[in-house]
């Protein structure tokens, strides 16, 4: 895992062409079947891949907090969701909620979440290749194809299979 890792920037650049050329032609003509094309996919592709062993998502980028996740979490805490806010996150120039930092303070040495069952909803979705309406995610996608092997994995099998 670490050897892709090291190597996934690299391979996500050289297929990023290719990539949003399929993106685009995904846009135009979307394939009645791809929500369930994607929700098989990415079933496959979590049965191989442990997240555990990676969490690379965690260690270099930071999920959006909605309101809501500042709330559950912040009860998490017991503390009131201003001090949450005050502790962890900034506002970006989106006006978001994000980290202050990466790697995730709540990221372990064994990289387990110790928010695991208040994380964010971003964070629970991760890395969104099982959403409805795939195709209105591809700029995402083409993002998280450089942080998530999982992600990069998929978009190659999905290429295969959608010509």
């Amino acid at each position: 895992m670490e050897q892709f890792l090291k190597e996934l920037g690299k391979k996500a650049d050289e297929k990023q062409t290719e990539n949003k050329k399929f993106f685009t032609k995904l846009k135009k003509k979307v394939p009645k079947n791809l929500d369930y094309i994607m929700q098989e996919l990415h079933e496959e592709e979590f049965k191989k891949t442990d997240c555990l062993e990676c969490a690379n998502c965690c260690k270099t980028t930071g999920p959006l907090f909605t309101n809501a996740d500042v709330e559950r979490i912040a009860k998490h805490f017991r503390q009131k969701p201003q001090k949450f806010i005050e502790n962890y996150l900034r506002v970006d120039e989106d006006n978001d909620y994000v980290l202050q930092q990466v790697p995730c303070a709540f990221l372990g040495a064994d990289n387990y979440c110790s928010i695991y069952d208040v994380r964010p909803k971003a964070c629970r979705e991760f890395p969104h290749t099982d959403r409805k309406k795939f195709q209105q995610i591809s700029n995402l996608t083409m993002k998280n194809v450089a942080i998530c092997p999982a992600a990069y994995n998929i978009v190659e099998e999905m290429k295969k299979r959608i010509k």
